[in-house]
């Protein structure tokens, strides 16, 4: 984290205004950079400075099974999610090539994969071997839960990193994700549900069908209590590690839809930690609009990304540390003897 000494002793209205200040007296009209400005004031108040550092990054992906897939909620099958880990392990997915663009660190996490993988790069947190079918039963055990909720806090303090990102693969997410963000926002699951990995129009009513059935059968659910009921191994891993990393005043960029019901889970248990939260993108998955509007969010991009994988988040981090440059590095109007009346 960046010293923050010289802001140490402002209260945080003081240290708000002191930020509010320093942006809008440098050398362009106040709120001409429009978003980035509010990025920059959203990191120095996490980071309690008007100097915040935003130097390291790294993306770590969780992958596991969901048992929902025997419904046929997905077009393709359960064992796409273990070739997709070997394709991260090898190299070749989106994810990689975009975190080796910008620089970031990239690791992937067996959550709970069907099928186990023998491979020296992948870290293997297995809790299971997929999640049970939350269409007829609990997803996961209150203990399995707890063990995924604290593997992932571990894994996201690991190393010197000002900000993380994480991604997620698991055939039959979105469908998590979607029970998830039902029971949490109230949005009907005719609204939420979308096609997923790309499901036919009668795959959709078919797939509504499934998740309406499942949403059946619990009433109102505590945020935590929606994870166990209706969650992945690798989407509660995920929320565990944004859970531990807003704690420690990590930046936490958040993906798409299947993150975002990660982090909607943190924030309804904690709503304080959305601080800590950016959201990258605007996913095309029709869930992910009424998720952003329940939580008061715009996110930063809107590319019609809906791959997962940690990929907008990834995408974001150059915007982000562009906008603490503009901070840090952009002169002031007095440092450049430029006239403030612009």
């Amino acid at each position: 984290m960046p010293d923050s000494t010289p802001s140490a002793a402002l209260s945080r209205a003081e240290l708000l205004a002191a930020v509010q200040h320093a942006i809008n007296t440098k050398t362009k009209p106040p709120g001409s950079l429009g978003r980035i400005e509010l990025l920059a004031e959203k990191i120095a108040m996490l980071q309690g400075t008007v100097t915040p550092r935003m130097e390291t990054a790294a993306l770590t992906i969780f992958a596991a099974d969901h048992g929902i897939a025997a419904e046929g909620v997905s077009a393709f099958p359960q064992e796409v999610t273990v070739q997709m880990v070997l394709n991260f392990l090898a190299g070749g997915a989106a994810a990689n090539v975009f975190a080796g663009v910008t620089g970031m660190a990239l690791r992937v996490v067996d959550a709970g994969i069907a099928t186990p993988i023998d491979h020296p790069v992948l870290i293997v947190e297995r809790i299971g071997a997929g999640t049970a079918n939350s269409a007829i039963s609990p997803a996961m055990t209150a203990e399995q839960l707890d063990q995924a909720r604290a593997t992932g806090a571990r894994l996201a303090l690991e190393g010197d990193l000002d900000a993380v990102c994480f991604g997620e693969m698991g055939i039959g997410n979105t469908s998590a994700a979607t029970l998830i963000a039902h029971k949490l926002t109230g949005v009907s699951l005719e609204v939420l549900t979308g096609r997923g990995t790309g499901v036919d129009d009668a795959g959709l009513a078919h797939k509504r069908d499934v998740l309406t059935r499942a949403a059946a059968r619990t009433g109102t659910l505590a945020p935590w209590d929606a994870m166990a009921e209706y969650g992945g191994f690798e989407i509660a891993m995920m929320a565990g590690a944004m859970e531990a990393a807003a704690k420690a005043g990590r930046l936490v960029i958040v993906d798409g839809y299947i993150a975002s019901s990660a982090a909607l889970t943190v924030i309804s248990a904690a709503p304080e930690l959305q601080a800590a939260m950016v959201f990258a993108h605007s996913s095309a998955e029709s869930g992910h609009a009424a998720v952003m509007e329940h939580l008061g969010e715009t996110p930063l991009l809107h590319l019609d990304l809906r791959l997962g994988e940690g990929t907008g988040a990834v995408l974001a981090w150059p915007l982000i540390r562009a906008a603490v440059a503009m901070l840090n590095d952009m002169a002031s109007f007095e440092s450049a003897s430029i006239s403030g009346a612009l």
